[in-house]
């Protein structure tokens, strides 16, 4: 192996390290608790090291959520890939993308809700964010009416679905209506008569 493959797989292993860490720290304490001073203190680096991988914590979580979202686009891939017909497909994406919201806050948090600088909705989003929505296109596709604009379809299921987590995470919605809201969503998705 020579010197710069060396240092490449060092570089990599450094910048894993960093991401793997803050996400410990951002679920464990929630995004505030980590900063560059704390984050450097865990991972056993000086700060200028840190820096020389990210621009700041902004760009740590943006790593944060490229790799969320490759998570979310296996577990929605899983989910629609493992149902019978197109209803179940949409339900099952729905319930996949409920819980992941749920069972993991901060990486959520980072994906969706804190302002990251990554580009959405564009073809210069990054493969995974396009994957995750790639998964929610092909569970709603399917049950497009006619006249329907099946990206517009996507982006207003995942609205809604974003809808739900956040505000019963925030405790706005009771938890005991979710499998009911879920099912009224989906429900107002798939025309009458599909399957």
């Amino acid at each position: 192996m020579t010197i710069q493959k060396r240092r490449e797989r060092e570089r990599a292993e450094r910048e894993r390290l960093i991401v793997r860490v803050a996400r410990e720290l951002a679920e464990a304490e929630g995004w505030d608790s980590v900063t560059t001073r704390r984050l450097a203190a865990e991972v056993e680096y000086s700060q200028p090291v840190l820096y020389s991988h990210f621009r700041g914590k902004d760009a740590i979580m943006a790593a944060v959520a490229v790799q969320g979202c490759e998570e979310l686009a296996a577990e929605l891939r899983k989910a629609r890939t493992s149902a019978g017909s197109a209803r179940q497909a949409l339900a099952a994406v729905g319930e996949a993308y409920a819980a992941f919201g749920r069972r993991r806050p901060a990486l959520y948090d980072a994906m969706f809700t804190h302002a990251v600088d990554l580009p959405f909705a564009t073809p210069e989003a990054p493969a995974a964010l396009q994957e995750a929505f790639g998964e929610l296109a092909k569970a709603v596709e399917p049950v497009a009416a006619e006249g329907d604009e099946p990206e517009l379809l996507t982006e207003t299921y995942w609205a809604g679905l974003h809808g739900l987590v956040t505000l019963m995470r925030s405790g706005r919605l009771p938890e005991g209506g979710h499998e009911r809201r879920l099912a009224l969503l989906i429900g107002h998705f798939v025309p009458p008569g599909t399957d």
